[in-house]
């Protein structure tokens, strides 16, 4: 009796590790790299810095053609990341061919409208993200005040998106649902289109709201224009929130250019204006930036100039600083 209960589990377990290598497959990639930034009128100190990541990703095949694809991220610079606690971006995706992708955000994930909040071609960074929220500087101590950056989606934990780019030729369509939360007083659902159907053409649309409820509500869309023409890439986007009070009606644009030199090496130039509604003076950022690739080694950077940052015209609003990446992929 016993010999035949072990035969029977041996030939199961064969069963199921032989069924496990058929159906699925993992990979694992990932990255490190080493920082140095700095900016005028602050203390910032150490300017260096140092990233690492490693990605496990598991894909598999169902019965009826569908696949479904996870993807684990660890970080030890997470945000909110607490010792022992560095799981970062992780997501599961179900692709069902022609009838499109539906993807669960554990963390990570994007709002159809956060996903192309800034698209503008760039060899590193978005104009607005490179230098640090806010400065210190003078003799005495003079706080500036936080810096603006693109207008943006809303999103968060257990996001659910579906995307389809089958329905129409050259037409991507994408949805997205966040769950209300501690934060997101109601849910949110958030669209977006993008048209690739002229070749070296893309034109999008991005529409979402804040999750809040009455005067408290804010509604956000986008539209943009990429062009692609042999080595010059070139694009605009426009960006505005619409409130339900008399404040808070800001525009978002931005402008970029990047020039590929070789396969390996490209630079780039973008500007991006945030017009405040609460402010009389607009923010300015301009960034020069370039990338370069050698094998899995990528070296890429920028300085940026921001102009009356948060809106703001007095001169310790008026910031400039630069960022420089060394990355390795593995």
């Amino acid at each position: 009796m016993n010999t035949f209960k072990k035969i029977g589990l041996t030939a199961l377990a064969g069963s199921l590790v032989a069924t496990s290598v058929f159906a699925g497959e993992m990979t694992v990639t990932g990255s490190a790299g080493i920082g140095l930034a700095n900016q005028e009128k602050t203390s910032k100190g150490n300017g260096f810095s140092m990233t690492d990541e490693i990605t496990f990703a598991g894909s598999g095949e169902m019965d009826n053609g569908w696949t479904v694809d996870v993807s684990m991220q660890l970080d030890n610079n997470a945000n909110g990341a607490t010792a022992g606690n560095n799981m970062d971006n992780r997501s599961v995706e179900i692709g069902m061919g022609d009838l499109g992708t539906v993807t669960f955000s554990g963390h990570g994930g994007d709002s159809a409208f956060g996903a192309v909040d800034d698209v503008m071609p760039t060899a590193y960074g978005e104009t607005w993200d490179i230098l640090a929220t806010t400065t210190t500087g003078g003799v005495v101590l003079e706080t500036a005040v936080a810096k603006l950056g693109a207008i943006g989606g809303t999103g968060n934990e257990n996001m659910l998106s579906y995307n389809n780019s089958s329905l129409v030729d050259g037409l991507s369509m994408t949805v997205s649902y966040a769950p209300s939360d501690g934060t997101i007083v109601e849910s949110v659902v958030s669209y977006a289109a993008a048209y690739t159907g002229v070749e070296g053409l893309t034109v999008g649309y991005a529409v979402d709201d804040n999750g809040l409820a009455g005067t408290a509500n804010i509604e956000v869309d986008t539209m943009y224009a990429k062009y692609a023409y042999g080595p010059v890439t070139v694009g605009y986007q426009q960006s505005s929130q619409e409130a339900t009070s008399t404040t808070n009606d800001d525009e978002f644009t931005a402008m970029g250019v990047t020039y590929a030199v070789t396969d390996d090496l490209s630079i780039g130039y973008g500007v991006s204006e945030y017009d405040d509604d609460d402010n009389t003076t607009d923010e300015e950022s301009t960034s020069i930036n370039f990338s370069y690739t050698m094998g899995s080694m990528t070296l890429a950077g920028a300085h940026v100039t921001v102009d009356n940052q948060g809106g703001s015209a007095a001169a310790i609003n008026d910031v400039s600083g630069y960022a420089l990446d060394l990355s390795f992929a593995f």
